[in-house]
């Protein structure tokens, strides 16, 4: 329990969320309806201008007894074409806000990154972004109820809305009254999420097919499907501390950190996957303990992926936690690396401490983003409101309902894989892609490539789901070059589900 509280804690990065808007306002306010600001604008592209609409505002998501209970902040990009595709975009948290999709990967416009450097104060500059995917689809960015400028209104009540079903039923909703509204029923749809993101688009596929509206497709970018798989269980753990092999081998060829390593880095992971699949989970779900020669051997083998000391794997029982790992691997020169990607390395606050303090990688960039889309939202967007953007307020997963319905009990590691395998058998027209970093120890790659095989295991339903990792780390797009990559990936794959027969 305690680990897979600290995980769920560096995955929505709290201690930050606290500095902007962690708490919610002290009382609901009277119920208000729909509202909005159109603005136009043109977006240059290499396959020349793109002229388009921006329309800022709040759609009123109400209760069983029709009564208002929240309005959801979102701005939709449309080109005015109404059979055009149409794309629902999310971030993940629990908690957050979309800024980060929308102004970081597939908005018209774009935060200037840097890899693997931080953003400096108030150097935040948004550019015309050459990989949005306006190009090929309208663009739906949704904030989640409590963060952003979505909020509570009249008879809402947060825990209506602070689930893990709950979530997903406001998001049904949601996107069934954008496309009744804006008369797009017609259009190819798509789901896109990251991060818990995706944990939402897996199980709202499912609940929107059941509502009566098909998907064509869902993306997911930094999967995070089953939280047994991510976190594990209490006292079980060996897992998804399996899983991370292959991306700690990322981080530790990265940093030089391996003894020998290939110059290729594909096919450094290809062989950490084997050794993780025919040699690493074998030995470790064995239920009698490794005699010590076995053990030697294995702490030698893992050393030559990780690059951690065989000594402190022995005397770990061969067994590292990611969060471990980020503290370990550049101890000896007094730094820690990113949990969202571990390219990224930091002063350590305590050179002694078993994990790290905080994340050097999201730290980089998590300010600029938020100053960056505020002004963007008031200035170009004329969104005028006193409302603070929460853009990942702690308040919202620290009263999170995890369990979901039909389970008995308190859930402690739900899973959506359920959903998305329903989905993918009842609509033989869905596809599915996922996208993932490389560098990325919040949701491991190869996790990623577990769950969807174990959603594909009908082979009809697997050539379907399309998988894919680039040299990144959580946020795909903080890479220039990976969310080019991306883009490209991403354009085969509407041009299939579109097209699906």
């Amino acid at each position: 329990m305690k680990r897979a509280a600290r995980a769920a804690a560096l995955l929505t990065a709290l201690a930050f969320a606290a500095l902007h808007g962690a708490r919610a306002d002290d009382a609901t306010p009277a119920a208000t309806l729909d509202r909005s600001v159109v603005t136009h604008h043109v977006v240059r592209l290499t396959t020349g201008d793109l002229a388009y609409t921006a329309t800022a505002g709040t759609l009123t998501l109400r209760n069983d007894r029709n009564e208002p209970a929240a309005n959801v902040f979102y701005v939709a990009y449309t080109t005015g074409d109404r059979k055009r595709p149409v794309t629902f975009l999310y971030n993940g948290g629990p908690g957050s806000a979309s800024l980060w999709l929308h102004i970081g990967a597939f908005g018209p416009r774009r935060i200037v990154t840097s890899n693997t450097s931080a953003i400096p104060p108030g150097g935040g500059k948004l550019i015309d972004n050459p990989s949005t995917l306006l190009d090929t689809s309208d663009l739906v960015f949704i904030d989640p109820v409590g963060t952003g400028f979505s909020s509570l209104t009249g008879k809402g009540d947060s825990k209506d809305f602070w689930g893990v079903d709950e979530d997903i039923r406001a998001f049904s909703q949601f996107i069934r009254r954008w496309v009744a509204a804006n008369d797009r029923g017609a259009s190819p749809k798509f789901l896109l999420g990251e991060s818990y993101g995706t944990f939402r688009s897996a199980g709202l596929v499912d609940r929107l097919q059941n509502d009566g509206m098909s998907i064509n497709g869902v993306i997911l970018l930094s999967s995070l499907l089953d939280y047994a798989d991510d976190f594990g269980n209490p006292g079980d753990e060996n897992v998804p501390d399996a899983f991370a092999i292959p991306s700690e081998a990322a981080v530790a060829w990265y940093h030089k950190k391996v003894p020998d390593p290939p110059a290729d880095i594909n096919t450094f992971l290809d062989a950490a996957r084997r050794f993780t699949s025919d040699e690493y989970l074998p030995a470790v779900l064995r239920p009698a303990p490794l005699d010590a020669q076995t053990q030697t051997r294995l702490a030698q083998r893992l050393q030559s992926f990780i690059g951690i000391d065989p000594a402190y794997l022995q005397r770990a029982n061969l067994r590292i936690s990611t969060t471990r790992f980020e503290g370990e691997l550049l101890r000896s020169e007094g730094h820690i690396i990113g949990r969202y990607d571990g390219r990224f390395a930091g002063s350590a606050i305590d050179r002694n401490a078993g994990e790290p303090e905080f994340d050097p990688s999201y730290e980089a960039v998590a300010p600029a983003f938020i100053t960056t889309f505020m002004a963007y939202a008031k200035g170009e967007l004329n969104w005028h409101t006193d409302r603070l953007y929460r853009a990942l307020p702690g308040d919202v997963v620290n009263n999170w309902n995890f369990r979901r319905r039909g389970f008995f009990g308190r859930v402690l590691a739900p899973t959506v894989i359920p959903d998305l395998r329903e989905a993918l058998h009842t609509n033989p027209n869905l596809r599915v892609f996922a996208g993932s970093g490389m560098f990325d120890l919040a949701t491991p790659f190869y996790t990623t490539e577990y769950e969807l095989a174990n959603v594909g295991l009908d082979p009809a339903v697997h050539a379907r789901i399309t998988l894919a990792t680039y040299p990144s780390g959580h946020m795909i797009y903080l890479n220039e070059d990976a969310l080019h990559a991306l883009r490209a990936d991403l354009g085969r794959f509407y041009a299939t589900a579109v097209t699906a027969r």
